[in-house]
C-alpha cells in the first residue's frame, strides 16, 4: 500500500537508518566519521539519530566520506531536502510539544496503525466536543489560550481526514471497556462520541474491537501503545508510547515482537468487531 505522502518526519528517520549502517559497515566511530568527513561529531550524531533536518551540504560530505556512487549519494541528499520541509502540522509557535509533532509526522505516513488504548477514546477517533473537553482538564494547559486550543483542535481534525481520504490507512483500534464508559465532557457530549465510533464502524473505515472489564488480566495492563507500520520496506515499524510529557518509540526488532505478540493477544481476547458496535450501542443507550 503506497499512501503518496512525503513526511519530512519519515524520511528523516530513513535517512538516519541509512547512515547508521553506512557507519557500521565501516566499523568507525562518530570521532573518525568527524575526522575524515569535517562534519561535526554532534551533527552525525544527530543525522544518526534522526533528531533534527540535517544540512544537504552536511550529507554530501558524509556520503564523499563513505564513498558512496553519485547516484546513492544523491538519493540521500533528496532525503535530507525532503526533511527540511515543513508538514501541515507545523507551525512557528505552535503550542503543540515537538515530541507530539514528530507523532504525528510519522502517523501521516504510515500505511498501517495499531492503536490500543486504555482509558480514552483514540485521538483519531474523538468528536471535536470530547477532545475540547480533555483539554479542559488537561493540567498543563491552564493558561492556554482559545486560539491554542482552537489550534489543537484544527490539527486533530485534519489528522482525522486522513481516515476518509483515498490513501487512508488501515486502521485497528482496540479499546479497553473503560473508554467507552468513562463520561468525559458530560452524557450528550459522551453520546455524541459513541454514535461517532459507530458511523466509523460501520463502513468499515476502521475496525474497532472492545476488551471487554469481562476478559479479566490481559497482556497490555501496563497501557496504552501503537504500532505504525510504512508502506516503504526501508521504513521499519515502530511501537510509540507517550507519557505525560514526552513519548518513546521502541524499533528494535525484539520490542516489535513482543508489542506484537501483545496486540495478537489483544486481538484474540478483545469482541469481535460486531459484537463490539452492540455493546457500544447498548452502553450509548443505557449509560448516557
Amino acid at each position: 500500500m503506497t499512501t503518496g505522502r512525503t513526511s519530512p518526519t519519515v524520511r528523516r528517520r530513513r535517512l538516519a537508518a541509512v547512515m547508521r549502517k553506512l557507519r557500521a559497515e565501516r566499523q568507525v566511530n562518530l570521532d573518525e566519521v568527524a575526522r575524515g568527513s569535517s562534519v561535526p561529531r554532534t551533527t552525525v550524531h544527530r543525522i544518526e539519530h534522526a533528531t533534527h533536518a540535517p544540512k544537504v551540504n552536511d550529507v554530501r560530505a558524509l556520503c564523499a566520506y563513505y564513498g558512496l556512487a553519485e547516484e546513492h549519494a544523491e538519493e540521500l541528499m533528496t532525503l535530507a531536502r525532503e526533511s527540511r520541509l515543513r508538514g501541515w502540522w507545523q507551525k512557528p509557535h505552535s503550542s503543540i510539544p515537538s515530541w507530539f509533532e514528530t507523532y504525528i509526522g510519522l502517523e501521516e505516513e504510515a500505511s498501517d496503525i495499531l492503536v490500543y488504548e486504555h482509558e480514552l477514546v483514540t485521538g483519531l477517533l474523538q468528536t471535536e466536543d470530547y477532545f475540547r473537553a480533555l483539554l479542559r482538564v488537561d493540567p498543563l494547559l491552564p493558561e492556554a489560550s482559545e486560539r491554542e486550543k482552537d489550534r489543537r483542535v484544527e490539527v486533530r481534525t485534519k489528522r482525522q481526514e486522513r481516515l476518509t481520504g483515498p490513501d487512508a490507512p488501515r486502521l485497528w483500534v482496540i479499546l479497553n471497556e473503560t473508554a467507552i464508559r468513562r463520561p468525559v465532557g458530560g452524557r450528550q457530549v459522551m453520546k455524541e462520541q459513541l454514535r461517532r465510533l459507530i458511523e466509523l464502524c460501520e463502513p468499515r473505515h476502521v475496525t474497532l474491537q472492545v476488551l471487554p472489564f469481562s476478559a479479566g488480566a490481559h497482556a497490555a495492563v501496563d497501557g496504552s501503545f501503537h504500532i505504525l507500520n510504512f508502506p516503504v520496506r526501508r521504513d521499519p515499524s515502530i511501537v510509540y508510547l507517550q507519557f505525560r510529557r514526552g513519548s518513546l518509540y521502541l524499533e528494535e526488532p525484539a520490542d516489535l515482537d513482543e508489542y506484537t505478540g501483545i496486540y495478537e493477544h489483544l486481538r484474540a481476547t478483545a469482541l469481535s468487531p460486531d459484537l463490539s458496535v452492540e455493546l457500544i450501542r447498548h452502553v450509548m443507550d443505557e449509560a448516557f
